[in-house]
């Protein structure tokens, strides 16, 4: 058999990208929170304005985190599931109004640490030392929202050997 490039080449399995993203996952999640953590840590400790991290701008992050939990909870199945489960209702609509719920959660959460920059930075004009940490909010939670696509994807790859059989 003659391979149209001088190279072959040859794409990686199910198992090896199904790795990668789960890592590139976690990567982007700790990077997320280790830029929110950062700068709390930096308006308590070294900020020597009158402006710090206090817990209402932990809260989109909280909802991110949570949005993160409930979209990777349910599996890629549970959605395209036509027949009835035991407790009596539809499988696929209620997967996918957690789904739902866990979106509006992960986009709360974006939308809230965005809201706090520009509300509480961007508007009082703080200069930029002080303005790193409604920045740091919207990196943290932007990453997260990544970090949870990536993982979401990454579990639903399909195997390889995966024959999809229908009548």
């Amino acid at each position: 058999m003659s391979h149209p490039f001088r190279i072959p080449v040859k794409l990686p399995s199910s198992a090896t990208c199904r790795s990668a993203g789960v890592y590139t996952s976690g990567a982007l999640f700790s990077l997320g929170f280790w830029f929110f953590v950062d700068a709390a840590v930096y308006s308590k400790v070294a900020n020597p304005g009158d402006v710090h991290i206090k817990f209402p701008e932990w809260i989109p992050l909280i909802c991110s985190v949570l949005g993160m939990l409930i979209i990777n909870s349910i599996e890629k199945s549970r959605l395209m599931a036509d027949s009835f489960s035991y407790s009596g209702g539809d499988v696929a609509w209620k997967a996918k109004l957690v789904l739902f719920m866990g979106f509006a959660m992960l986009a709360g959460g974006l939308a809230g640490s965005v809201c706090f920059l520009i509300l509480g930075y961007i508007v009082p004009e703080y200069p930029w030392p002080t303005l790193y940490f409604g920045v740091a909010n919207v990196i943290a939670n932007s990453l997260i929202m990544l970090s949870c696509v990536s993982l979401w994807l990454s579990q639903n790859i399909e195997e390889d050997y995966t024959y999809n059989l229908s009548l």
